[in-house]
């Protein structure tokens, strides 16, 4: 244990790495309401400057990943075998390591406040604009910034034969050994704060449900740490088994449930409806996507709601780029590029679209029923659970979703786990599994630290406390990004000649 253990201490980017996370968690300890407050002031200053930013970088990561695609350049295959993964378990795995949690979070609260607050005025009916807007923050966006990173990382070890490490992909990145650590430091740190956050959510969220249906009061701190210690004992099980026994087999369980689920309220609700939500904000989603990534005009929802709302997805979607994109690049051997930037900004994301459909319009349909309507769904915490209600078999389908949230945090946790020790241990894609261990004592240990931030004000809780943290977290990686889509695309150019 003691040769591991150094090991680990002479890796200079775990170290640096462990030791800023550990300093972090004992600050948050220790000095909880001055660090929350501390951030809250710089994230409405970082709101404030570089929001805009936010808005172009999501939409330039769109339009490149499309011209890679539809290039020649899509014809490049990662690696010279057949693809390791079938086609199913690909979109399992990608699915459950970058949206996972969120679409259970969100399925019925964020529909039912874009009804409610409609976030532009395009003349269209209140619940294709609550679909449409719900489409944007949750589709193409999101995936292109995963994508970026599945593309640089997956073209760098399969073609160029490098290591998973973005340092290792770029010569730029390789001459400066102090720019080159800190680029992988900053990925690091950007990837836990990211996965962090949505533990925080997401056990939360399952705290949420459980008071619900025993009819007390939430909140509970306690209860919460052993929903995380829990999510990251199993998250290390599935990692120490590696990607095909753990990851992939929970992957897959996750997506064969969710779909159970989407099924049963799909059947039993207003299905010619669903359907008819969904086509129509597809259509819209699509022909308004550049005024919308631009927020110009009739389709700017204002700087309040887009700083409460857009900008904190899009901070969210790039500290989450990292990992997941690693991830994508790692199960994507075998693929082309243009199969891969394809499958990985279409698939989840129509898959995403329908799940809101479905679950939004029948929350519509609620809403429509009752004959007044006292803010049900207004707890994103618990909004999943007050639906159920109005369905059969209420019960059984409350503990689906709790078995589900911890299915699908586990395999973005176990992920997570598994992609940050293939980025400390040398850029190895079967990393040592002290590295596994490692990571999954730290992710523990920084999440507990968190849960308790996001509970230092009586009216504050971990989304409020995360929302603030992740802008500021992910700004430098915002600015990475756009290093990484010049270096690659003059990596091209020199390919051409």
């Amino acid at each position: 244990m003691k040769p591991a253990f150094n090991t680990l201490i002479k890796n200079k980017v775990f170290s640096i790495s462990a030791i800023i996370l550990l300093l972090s968690s004992i600050l948050i300890f220790l000095f909880t309401a001055e660090f929350y407050n501390s951030i809250e002031e710089i994230s409405l200053l970082v709101r404030e400057y570089f929001g805009t930013l936010y808005l172009w970088l999501g939409l330039g990561c769109v339009l490149f990943l499309l011209i890679i695609a539809l290039s020649k350049f899509g014809r490049i295959r990662l690696g010279n075998t057949p693809p390791e993964f079938d086609r199913w378990s690909w979109i399992a795995m990608l699915y459950s390591a970058g949206m996972g949690a969120g679409i259970l979070l969100r399925a019925v609260q964020e529909p039912v406040y874009m009804l409610l607050n409609p976030p532009i005025q395009t003349g269209e009916s209140a619940e294709i604009i609550s679909l449409e807007y719900t489409f944007y923050q949750w589709g193409f966006t999101a995936w292109a910034f995963y994508a970026l990173f599945a593309l640089v990382i997956g073209y760098s070890i399969f073609v160029e034969k490098a290591d998973v490490r973005l340092s290792s992909g770029f010569s730029a990145f390789k001459k400066n050994r102090f720019f080159s650590s800190s680029v992988d430091v900053l990925t690091i740190l950007t990837t836990v704060i990211g996965l962090v956050a949505a533990i925080g959510l997401g056990t939360t969220q399952i705290e949420g449900g459980l008071s619900h249906m025993e009819s007390r009061k939430p909140g509970s701190l306690l209860q919460n740490m052993g929903l995380v210690f829990l999510i990251c004992s199993l998250a290390f099980m599935s990692a120490w088994a590696g990607v095909h026994k753990g990851i992939k087999r929970i992957s897959n369980w996750n997506i064969y449930i969710a779909l159970i689920l989407m099924i049963f309220v799909f059947l039993t609700g207003d299905v010619s409806g669903i359907l008819s939500n969904f086509f129509n904000s597809l259509y819209h989603y699509i022909i308004d996507f550049i005024p919308l990534s631009l927020a110009t005009g009739k389709f700017d929802p204002g700087v309040k709601f887009l700083t409460d709302w857009t900008y904190y997805y899009w901070a969210f979607w790039l500290a989450w780029a990292p990992f997941t994109g690693i991830f994508i690049a790692r199960i994507s051997k075998g693929r082309s590029l243009r199969e891969m930037i394809l499958g990985v900004l279409l698939i989840p994301s129509i898959g995403s679209f329908f799940w809101f459909s479905v679950f939004g319009t029948s929350a519509f349909e609620l809403i429509e029923t009752w004959n007044s309507y006292n803010g049900e769904f207004g707890n994103v915490f618990t909004s999943m659970f007050v639906f159920f209600e109005s369905y059969p078999l209420s019960i059984f389908t409350s503990f689906t979703v709790i078995i589900l949230l911890v299915s699908f945090l586990v395999t973005s946790v176990d992920s997570a786990i598994f992609v940050l020790s293939m980025f400390t241990d040398n850029g190895r894609q079967e990393p040592q599994k002290k590295y596994r261990l490692a990571w999954a004592v730290l992710i523990f240990i920084f999440c507990e630290a968190i849960i308790v931030l996001g509970q230092v004000k009586p009216d504050s809780n971990v989304l409020t406390a995360m929302q603030k943290f992740l802008i500021i977290t992910s700004l430098p990686f915002a600015f990475l990004s756009l290093i990484i889509i010049l270096l690659f695309s003059l990596k091209l150019i020199r390919k051409l000649h």
